[in-house]
């Protein structure tokens, strides 16, 4: 990431990366609600002047990537293999998000932090929700739909809305397969 970056942008990055990480570890011991942006700044050696110039709210402290995943969710369209259709796109980008998160260290304590926080489950799924608009717009331009189809927006929402469903589900890959079906199939319910 610092690959290419002048001496000050590398610094900047390295501070970011610092309070991050600084705040992750201190919210996973002690609790979101229990640490301040003082301590977090305190712990990675910065004022809390220089904190609040990298994140403007506590949330924005857990949430730091934000940018990748707009650009992801965007490459998942445009870049998906011949012959594969969105739906099929964003279906398998969701579940490789799911699969990397139940892999990844830490991930669940990360995401027992983001369920069991209110404050962080909202700002998590704002944040996640603004990304609605690029992808309508990277799905209108892939499927030569006129601006502002509704469709491509409607798909967007719903894609988006999976990821945030699939995060609070004990099983988040079956969730994301079942939305994606009912996407693709429509709603076929059992008769009573």
């Amino acid at each position: 990431m610092t690959t290419g970056m002048g001496r000050r942008e590398r610094k900047k990055a390295a501070t970011r990366q610092a309070l991050a990480d600084a705040a992750l570890r201190l919210f996973l011991e002690r609790g979101y609600d229990d640490v301040g942006v003082r301590e977090i700044a305190d712990a990675a050696d910065v004022s809390t002047t220089t904190l609040q110039k990298h994140f403007p709210s506590k949330e924005s402290l857990v949430f730091d990537r934000d940018a990748d995943i707009e650009e992801a969710l965007i490459a998942a369209v445009r870049d998906r293999a011949p012959g594969t259709s969105v739906l099929a796109a964003l279906r398998d980008h969701t579940l490789a998000r799911v699969e990397r998160g139940a892999a990844a260290d830490g991930a669940s304590g990360f995401m027992a932090l983001v369920r069991g926080t209110p404050a962080l489950s909202e700002y998590w799924h704002r944040m996640w929700m603004r990304h609605e608009d690029a992808l309508s717009r990277a799905l209108t331009a892939e499927t030569g739909e006129p601006e502002g189809d509704p469709r491509c927006a409607a798909l967007a929402h719903f894609a988006l809305e999976t990821s945030a469903l699939a995060i609070r589900a004990e099983d988040p890959a079956r969730t994301v397969e079942a939305a994606f079906a009912i996407l693709e199939h429509g709603w076929h319910a059992s008769p009573r």
